[in-house]
């Protein structure tokens, strides 16, 4: 895990225990005489691959401690921060949480919506996690949480598909385009955009125009970076993409998947998409169900001179514990062992990513198990000048801002310039509310 991380003072502080130059306990698993007898809920999103995983990894814990029962509560990612926030509200939440990035400024703002994870060193090991992996989840000198994996966006191709065709994987922005031709010949797509999934479609467009200007959409501190003129030039490219038949309109894609995520889509479980662009930590899913062929990480496009600027990473997930959690000890604890625990690392494999943990991941290389399309595109991201994705672009609002941006130009009732000055002021008078 070697990527160039940049953090915000806004956004984090620096962070160090003394734990972080400690040396890994050699027990894998704290005392149970130190932990009470209880029952810990558990709750996270994913599709299949990390749900089986998932389960495996708890029937390991409650194998080690009987006396503290994991209680799982997980489905799929729709609706599941509406659910989690309400939860939080009510004071119902699971004792572990796996949150999203965004969460931390939604739900803990002031650093007081979740407990303080460095109170708890005794349990959690922190040693095998970097400051810069740790400031993360920081939030005014508390750390409310802890990061799972580092993850970036990446490109995934069925690779039975491009030789099929005799296609390589492009490696510019223009290569990706002139696709479209040579797969509308064969009715198929090179690529498609998850339009469901938590604003894809928006996150290429983007890094497009950052790649182009050198500016972020959104700061680390709040702020809409992207002009007006930005903002149509991203829409403007995401058009061409329909346009030159390298992924499905919005129509199209509506028609014939209806609400389905794209993994869960005939298309492309079928072949006839073969390619997404999807978050490393997440890319299973689709590896999964994939019928025809073999899924491969492809290079992080350029602007045809060598320039990949602009591609981003951030936490792909996080653990948090309930503020309210009537067992603390024992739920960071269970944060631990998910954490490096190195039998539970080779359950879990790469469902949530790249393991951040160095412990967990040198025992993913033992074991010969740190491979697949994740590790392949972790490996790529890892030679980029990546930039850190802003929380705030990973916002609920602002994501459905971006997808009636783009869901009007897509179907004609906006055109570019139009669908930029409402995506800009909308954009722009969310985050000073959200800021304040």
């Amino acid at each position: 895990m070697k990527f160039n991380i940049l953090r915000a003072a806004a956004v984090c502080c620096a962070f160090t225990l003394s734990a972080c130059g400690s040396t890994r306990k050699t027990s894998a698993t704290p005392p149970d005489g130190r932990l009470d007898k209880c029952t810990i809920r558990f709750s996270w999103w994913g599709g299949d691959d990390r749900h089986e995983a998932t389960l495996k990894a708890i029937d390991l814990w409650n194998t080690l401690h009987p006396d503290i029962t994991i209680k799982p509560e997980y489905g799929g990612w729709d609706g599941w921060q509406e659910k989690t926030a309400s939860q939080i509200s009510g004071g119902t939440e699971p004792d572990v949480m796996q949150i999203n990035y965004d969460w931390l400024v939604t739900m803990s703002p002031d650093g007081e919506g979740f407990y303080d994870l460095g109170q708890l060193t005794e349990q959690l090991d922190l040693s095998g996690l970097s400051e810069d992996i740790l400031s993360f989840g920081m939030v005014n000198g508390r750390l409310n949480a802890v990061t799972v994996s580092v993850t970036g966006r990446g490109l995934f191709y069925n690779s039975g598909i491009y030789e099929r065709l005799g296609a390589s994987y492009p490696t510019s922005w223009e290569e990706l385009i002139a696709l479209g031709d040579v797969f509308s010949k064969n009715g198929l797509y090179p690529l498609d955009l998850d339009i469901q999934s938590g604003g894809t479609a928006w996150y290429l467009a983007a890094v497009y125009v950052q790649q182009k200007t050198g500016r972020e959409f959104i700061t680390m501190d709040g702020e809409l970076g992207f002009t007006r003129e930005d903002i149509a030039e991203a829409l403007r490219f995401y058009k061409r993409l329909e346009d030159s038949h390298v992924i499905r309109t919005i129509r199209t894609r509506t028609d014939e998947d209806g609400n389905a995520a794209l993994y869960q889509s005939p298309e492309f479980i079928g072949g006839r998409i073969a390619g997404v662009l999807e978050w490393g930590s997440s890319v299973g899913k689709y590896e999964s169900v994939l019928a025809d062929g073999v899924l491969q990480a492809g290079p992080f496009l350029s602007d045809g001179s060598g320039n990949t600027s602009g591609w981003m990473i951030k936490p792909s997930m996080l653990y948090a514990v309930s503020r309210n959690t009537e067992h603390p000890d024992e739920a960071a604890a269970f944060v631990d062992f998910l954490l490096n625990n190195g039998e539970c690392a080779e359950i879990l494999g790469t469902t949530r990513g790249i393991p951040a943990s160095r412990y967990a991941e040198e025992r993913l290389e033992a074991s010969g198990k740190l491979k697949g399309p994740a590790q392949e595109s972790d490996e790529l991201l890892e030679r980029l000048d990546t930039l850190t994705i802003s929380p705030y672009m990973e916002l609920a609002r602002v994501k459905e801002y971006c997808n009636t941006a783009l869901e009007n130009v897509s179907y004609g009732t906006q055109d570019a310039d139009a669908a930029a000055d409402e995506l800009y002021a909308s954009v722009t008078g969310y985050l000073e509310k959200i800021r304040k």
